[in-house]
């Protein structure tokens, strides 16, 4: 037994901050079919919705047609905006829910969790790697549809001039492809509280479905509040309420306030959530 062995009782060698790499589980979480899958389905939509476009029935409203639905085939950026706004309120959540809700209760349900802290892997060590890895995956599902979404928009119907539905103000596209680039950064962060509660229930249950569900179940309760007008104002407090704000951005003269809410809402809610999801790990008695 060395000298270093007999002060702290931990193994010749052992170091806890090499624990579990972040490449060894960003690869885990790769080989997985439910990851596959997710981004296969989210590469995949924008080109459902270009076939849908291409061969469905046309609007009979071209003149005065204001809604982003409308407006979704006169040009990549356009088609792009529409691709988010169908996907956001339930498609990205379900993603952003899955990566972060399966995380951790996945390793209970398989009684592998108790064998990663037997490693020994520190408590706070495997929860943080678990959260960037997770959070890394669901950017980059939040990223990768209106990407792909742009892509395919320009591809089917040509890079033109936004139009900004409601008003039907036309914008140059170059103006308009930074402000892309805002809006998709605002839509990850709107979907933190989403990753956080997720997240939270994770670490809470050994049922991957049911953390998955609880996160998703939020958005629902949510916007049906959110639909309540006798709330008032107590409405914008909800996790949902500020998620369509990006729209602003878009506009000829951007307003940037609501943005600016959703994400100071966001963020806070998102910080609470995740220092619950440290704490109890923290106390959980971990059998499986």
């Amino acid at each position: 037994m060395t000298p270093a062995t007999k002060t702290t009782g931990a193994a010749a060698g052992y170091a806890p901050g090499r624990t579990l790499p972040l490449r060894v589980e960003i690869v885990r979480q790769f080989r997985r079919r439910r990851t596959i899958a997710m981004f296969g389905l989210l590469l995949a939509l924008p080109w459902v919705l270009v076939v849908a476009f291409q061969f469905g029935p046309q609007s009979g409203n071209q003149q005065n047609a204001l809604r982003l639905s409308d407006l979704a085939t006169e040009g990549g950026l356009n088609f792009a905006a529409f691709a988010l706004s169908v996907s956001a309120s339930f498609l990205l959540v379900v993603a952003v829910a899955l990566f972060c809700g399966d995380t951790v209760a996945s390793e209970a349900s398989w009684s592998s969790l108790r064998y990663l802290l037997a490693a020994p892997v520190p408590r706070d060590r495997l929860l943080r790697q678990k959260l960037i890895v997770a959070l890394g995956y669901s950017a980059a599902a939040v990223t990768v549809l209106p990407v792909m979404a742009l892509v395919a928009g320009t591809l089917a119907f040509g890079w033109h001039d936004i139009r900004v539905p409601g008003t039907g103000e036309v914008i140059a596209a170059a103006d308009v492809l930074p402000k892309f680039g805002i809006v998709i950064a605002y839509a990850l962060v709107s979907q933190l509280v989403v990753a956080s509660l997720a997240f939270l229930l994770s670490v809470s249950t050994d049922s991957p479905l049911g953390a998955v569900g609880g996160a998703v179940g939020l958005v629902i309760v949510s916007s049906i509040l959110q639909a309540v007008e006798a709330l008032g104002s107590i409405r914008e407090f909800l996790p949902t309420f500020w998620n369509t704000a990006w729209l602003d951005a878009l506009a000829p003269r951007p307003d940037y306030s609501g943005m600016v809410k959703g994400v100071a809402l966001s963020v806070t809610y998102s910080a609470i959530l995740i220092a619950l999801a440290f704490r109890r790990f923290r106390r959980k008695d971990v059998v499986s």
